[in-house]
């Protein structure tokens, strides 16, 4: 599993013209799914990702977490973070879970975070998404599922 975690002063997704998700400050957190990950994997990546302290305290130190800014999530799906560019110059997305898998780890991981932080808004899975942020620092941090103990 992998989660591009970036820092946002506002973010927003798009449908077929229709704002499915919203938020100000808070994280953006593209979110890739291989056919190996487990509902295991993933609440160890959720308590990495809501424990992250990447917000600056009163000093301009990185010390402070989602809580404690009162920040948000928006939780976007996005099976190219397992492209595979080693052959060729067309990638292979072959390490990618399957859809239906896929699916049903997002929706597994949109519910747990409901669970840790007031607002989280999401994209929808599948759909053609036009994302936009303001990327605050900018900031942004790849936790890998292979990466974490």
């Amino acid at each position: 599993m992998r989660f591009v975690i970036q820092r946002v002063t506002n973010a927003s997704v798009t449908v077929d013209g229709n704002v499915t998700g919203e938020i100000d400050k808070g994280f953006l957190v593209l979110i890739g799914v291989s056919e190996d990950d487990t509902k295991e994997i993933a609440d160890k990546m959720i308590k990495k990702l809501i424990g992250m302290r990447i917000f600056e305290d009163e000093n301009g130190k990185t010390n402070l977490a989602l809580a404690d800014v009162g920040g948000s999530l928006l939780l976007v799906s996005q099976f190219t973070l397992y492209a595979d560019c080693k052959k060729g110059n067309r990638p292979s997305f072959t390490k990618a879970g399957n859809p239906q898998m896929a699916e049903e780890m997002y929706e597994y991981i949109i519910e747990q975070c409901k669970k840790e932080v007031e607002n989280v808004k999401v994209g929808i899975f599948g759909a053609d998404m036009k994302v936009q942020l303001l990327n605050d620092g900018p900031f942004t941090i790849i936790l890998d599922s292979a990466d974490l103990t």
